[in-house]
């Protein structure tokens, strides 16, 4: 199956399809025609999650918020605020980015805004194209790990856990990749002052004019508040905070008189096709798993580790590996619903707890989207390149930031704490 699989993804067909096919032929072969109701039962079983009802709502937030001149007015004010700093508008990006994955948890939106309104600006001032480039894709893929992320609600429906412990697991390990980025801003651009302009090459602004700018945080912290607020003050589960997240936006786009028939027309396709899409995987991948596992596919897996002669961090070594090298390939909820049924089982016989394992998993994902040659920020970015700047450029301005993650990674291997403990203090006050 697994051989299959891979030649027909080098063939091009797309995902959803190839696993569905893979799993409809399999179970003919194996158990007839008969045997493709446990196909149209895991299909309807879908389709009524209402778990999953959380993706569309979330989505739909992120498009309207994208497209209601929210990200402008950040934009603007962080370049206020930091471009007197060392590499202070690729810090502001990171920031920007950091704030843009607490509202809307979806990587493409924060990849193409920050691609048309930030990158322009640092080229302009003089900022080495390959540092611009990385900062906005790696800033761009903390969306995966800071929630509301749809790829960790994927993962947790998937491995059958808490949404909400999902959630509050990636705050701290979101917020510490994101300082590390913009340590390696500060620290590389003191080291190398060509890479930025110098911060006395900007007029000081008065403060009072730098602090009408902070204004533009109030509709963001509106929003963040409303969907993660609801969420920890238990008024709302993670699916109603999606509802919730929503209106703060139609709120948002309200106020800055971007709300119309034409652009919640347009925000609604785009949801519509981005929904139909994981859902399609989503469908086509149970159906590979549920073949895989009666044939006893993951039952045998399971036995080989056990009789591993080896320490269980290998095999944790060996499976995160395997994640990064499907991350050149896969997108990552094809990843998720492919691995975590087949891998979970697994990481709890070798005693490691699965909320943790998720953080390392959605720290993969976001190192597979940012690994050429097949990074999704980076066909995000290449769209809106300016003239003079290649694919190549990208791919060396993102491995600095790639580094940086598998640190991360390494990090919170070592140190599970880091990941656990908010979960753990957020369950013991709601006792």
């Amino acid at each position: 199956m697994f051989v299959s699989l891979i030649v027909f993804m080098l063939s091009g067909a797309g995902l959803a399809f190839v696993l569905g096919a893979i799993a409809f032929i399999s179970t003919i072969l194996l158990w007839g025609p008969s045997a493709l109701i446990v196909a149209v039962l895991n299909t309807f079983e879908t389709m009524t999650s209402e778990a999953l009802m959380a993706i569309p709502l979330y989505v739909l937030m992120a498009s309207i918020l994208q497209k209601s001149a929210i990200i402008d007015a950040l934009y603007d004010a962080m370049e206020t605020w930091f471009s007197r700093l060392n590499g202070g508008l690729a810090v502001g990006t990171i920031v920007i980015c950091t704030i843009l994955a607490a509202m809307t948890g979806v990587v493409g939106a924060a990849v193409a805004a920050m691609g048309i309104l930030a990158l322009p600006s640092m080229l302009s001032r003089g900022y080495h194209p390959q540092l611009a480039l990385g900062a906005i894709c790696a800033g761009g893929t903390l969306g995966i790990l800071i929630p509301p992320s749809v790829v960790t609600i994927v993962y947790a429906i998937t491995a059958q856990i808490s949404i909400g412990k999902m959630f509050s697991a990636g705050i701290v390990p979101g917020l510490i990749l994101a300082g590390g980025y913009i340590g390696y801003i500060l620290v590389r651009t003191w080291i190398n002052p060509e890479l930025a302009p110098k911060p006395s090459q900007f007029e000081p602004l008065p403060l009072r004019e730098k602090l009408a700018k902070l204004k533009s945080l109030i509709l963001p912290a509106f929003v963040v508040f409303g969907v993660l607020g609801s969420i920890y003050a238990g008024i709302a589960t993670p699916t109603e905070a999606a509802a919730v997240g929503v209106l703060g936006a139609a709120l948002s786009a309200l106020i800055t008189r971007r709300l119309s028939m034409p652009m919640l027309s347009e925000a609604a396709t785009d949801t519509l096709r981005v929904t139909a899409m994981i859902l399609w995987i989503t469908i086509g991948a149970r159906a590979f798993i549920s073949v895989f596992v009666a044939t006893g596919g993951a039952d045998s897996l399971l036995d080989f580790v056990e009789t591993l002669e080896a320490s269980r961090w290998i095999i944790l070594g060996a499976m995160v590996m395997v994640l990064i090298f499907l991350g050149l390939f896969l997108d990552e909820i094809g990843i998720i619903l492919l691995c975590v049924p087949v891998f979970l089982p697994i990481i709890g016989a070798l005693g490691f707890d699965p909320l943790w394992f998720g953080v390392l998993f959605m720290i993969t994902a976001q190192m597979a989207y940012i690994t050429p040659p097949f990074g999704y920020t980076l066909f995000y970015l290449k769209g809106v390149l300016p003239e003079g700047i290649g694919i190549g450029q990208v791919y060396r301005g993102v491995m600095p930031f790639f580094f940086i993650q598998a640190a991360v990674l390494v990090l919170f291997a070592l140190f599970p704490s880091l990941v656990t403990w908010l979960p753990e203090a957020l369950t013991q006050n709601a006792r």
